[in-house]
């Protein structure tokens, strides 16, 4: 934490015992901004605010975890071409001025301006805040398939990626030794992904890669289930044939127009009355928003929090939301909402920050709006699918075009992630498991997917609609 600026005094409670929550104590001559959440909406509201403010506020971060996920670039975590902290970005080495505090976020007094949640430890504390921008983000969407819960595991953060990548070796390595029949061996060697969006699309695109890398003698089976008639429906068709032919032509058996009906320990069924043999079902159907808003007892559109376009709460002028918890006007298309993407959640974590600022007197409050710069969906090597301000790109340029997005929007880190990206391109990949996450740490239904759930540690949050 930066130094208290000249002339303001920074006041210390004791260290409460153990049994005592936490408590933020307040400063007087500066106000109190707490933001919730540092996914792509949180982290850009928490370091505008940083950049605005200049030490004339107090600013808190409440996340589970010290670090920004650069989410777009997971499924390269989990194929194996990134080391995980490539794709993870320190908070307090680049948010200067602004105070981390470790917890999740339970619940939320509007009327005594108080955040209450929960340490890593399991200790209970409090944020007392003057504005407060709710950036909670989303979870795993689930969808009433029985079985799902118990058997599939999803792509949301950084422990589902890496547990899936230990999985995923260890299925080939099993399935090689030779001494499972020959019914075993092959389930093995089938992974099934459900959703064809931009997850579930970048994560059979890369695996397929990934476990040819590992055993091109003893090919494995990747299948993609999708219930809509094709691949990226949110996307423009043309993207959407770029990356089903490229699947495709890796050997990915795409199936539109299809979906599960049932899991189980042994495979899935799908609503075609096939029944396919499994040890792997990577559930990517989407997101959700963070339920948390939803308690809130303020108005809420298919569970996103309503907010004016310039992102304040109605009837809650302190209280502001942005990112995927928030359901925001899109002025580019009147009675619409903008949807649910990284693009528009940094733009609207940086405009939530300004209007913070002006809120408490430093500049002029401005509504949210923006258009779509266009899309990108990385497919492995050297393809991708993209349309830079409109224009359909596939192949190895819109392979460049991709990376190279990539590279400006992270917020760091961009030499590290180049230079996988030069290794991999030079050098086979390191086909080993460290079994650093397992099954049990990873349920899908799961209100904090960047946490892994830890023997004899408090038992990971689940909330329920």
């Amino acid at each position: 934490m930066a130094p208290p600026a000249e002339g303001t005094r920074e006041i210390c409670p004791p260290a409460p015992s153990p049994r005592e929550p936490y408590v933020t104590t307040h400063t007087p001559d500066r106000p109190r901004i707490v933001v919730v959440g540092a996914g792509f909406a949180g982290y850009q509201a928490a370091r505008t605010l940083s950049r605005r403010m200049r030490g004339r506020a107090r600013i808190t971060l409440l996340n589970p975890t010290d670090y920004f996920l650069y989410l777009p670039l997971l499924p390269q975590v989990s194929a194996g071409i990134l080391e995980p902290r490539r794709v993870t970005v320190s908070l307090r080495g680049t948010l200067p001025g602004v105070r981390l505090v470790l917890g999740e976020a339970d619940r939320v007094d509007l009327d005594g301006s108080k955040v209450h949640y929960t340490g890593p430890e399991g200790r209970q504390g409090e944020l007392e805040y003057d504005r407060l921008v709710l950036a909670v983000g989303s979870v795993n969407k689930l969808l009433p398939v029985p079985g799902v819960t118990e058997h599939a595991h999803g792509f949301r953060g950084m422990p589902e990626a890496l547990y899936l990548r230990d999985h995923v070796t260890r299925q080939m390595e099993l399935a090689a030794q030779g001494t499972d029949s020959p019914a075993e061996r092959s389930a093995r060697r089938t992974f099934v992904v459900v959703g064809g969006g931009y997850t579930g699309t970048e994560v059979a695109a890369h695996g397929k890669m990934f476990t040819d890398a590992l055993d091109r003698r003893a090919p494995a089976r990747w299948i993609l289930v999708d219930i809509a008639d094709r691949l990226l429906p949110e996307l423009d068709r043309r993207l959407s044939s770029t990356a089903d032919r490229v699947l495709r032509r890796r050997g990915v058996d795409v199936r539109t127009g299809t979906s599960v009906k049932e899991a189980t320990e042994d495979g899935v069924h799908l609503d075609d009355g096939e029944f396919v043999p499994t040890r792997t079902l990577i559930w990517c159907v989407g997101v959700r928003p963070d339920p948390l808003v939803s308690e809130l007892g303020l108005s809420v559109e298919r569970g996103r929090l309503l907010v004016e376009p310039q992102l304040s709460v109605p009837g809650r002028p302190e209280v502001f939301a942005c990112g995927d918890a928030a359901a925001v006007p899109d002025l580019t298309r009147p009675g619409e909402f903008t949807p649910m993407t990284a693009q528009h959640a940094a733009r609207q974590g940086k405009t939530a920050a300004l209007n913070v600022a002006a809120s408490l007197g430093h500049g002029v409050q401005q509504p949210y709006k923006h258009h779509d710069l266009g899309f990108a969906v990385d497919l492995g090597g050297v393809q991708a699918a993209a349309n830079p301000l409109g224009v359909p790109l596939s192949g190895p340029l819109a392979g460049a075009v991709t990376r190279g997005y990539h590279l400006a929007a992270m917020p760091g880190n961009r030499v590290r992630v180049a230079a996988d990206w030069l290794l991999d391109a030079a050098l086979p990949r390191q086909g080993v498991q460290l079994g650093l996450v397992r099954s049990w740490s990873v349920p899908l239904d799961t209100a904090t997917p960047e946490q892994a759930r830890l023997p004899g540690g408090p038992a990971a949050t689940t909330r329920k609609d």
